[in-house]
């Protein structure tokens, strides 16, 4: 493995079988187990609308999380660079999914919504502009093939 190469492995687990394993539709669990050495498993299961548990995590809203996630640190990255100092970042992320009569689906979109606040008032508008070079950054948003937009709003202050 080169510097350019990086991997990544983990394990899904279901743990979903209630008996009688996949012999009818409503007949089994979605819960699984993500397991990466290490670390806390995560509980996931399917979205409710799907037969998921509502206390679990789903995909499309791990998908959306990664998305702002490596939004946020792409940005941070970025504004070191450009000498911004960042004291706070939320991000109130969106994503719109659809259905397709066959069953299948995918993402339409995503919004991401950052709340930035940096220290010094001269470095708003830059701020604002260096979302773009983060989402060139970004190795999950690059990665997709649906548009991730962008609606930021920064502030001066300390937090």
């Amino acid at each position: 493995m080169t510097l350019s190469e990086h991997r990544y492995a983990l394990t899904v687990q279901w743990t979903g079988n209630l008996g009688g394993g996949t012999s009818s539709y409503r007949g089994y669990s979605r819960d699984h187990d993500v397991l990466i050495p290490g670390l806390p498993a995560l509980k996931g299961s399917a979205d409710p609308t799907f037969h998921g548990d509502r206390e679990r995590y789903n995909p499309e809203q791990l998908l959306l999380a990664a998305l702002a996630q490596c939004h946020m640190l792409s940005f941070l990255h970025v504004a070191v660079k450009h000498g911004v100092v960042v004291t706070d970042y939320r991000d109130e992320a969106t994503g719109l999914m659809k259905l397709n009569r066959d069953g299948s689906g995918q993402f339409e979109r995503v919004t991401l919504r950052p709340q930035v606040t940096v220290t010094d008032g001269r470095h708003l508008e830059l701020a604002g502009q260096l979302h773009h070079e983060a989402n060139q950054l970004c190795f999950i948003a690059r990665s997709v093939n649906f548009p991730v937009e962008h609606a930021p709003v920064t502030v001066a202050g300390q937090r």
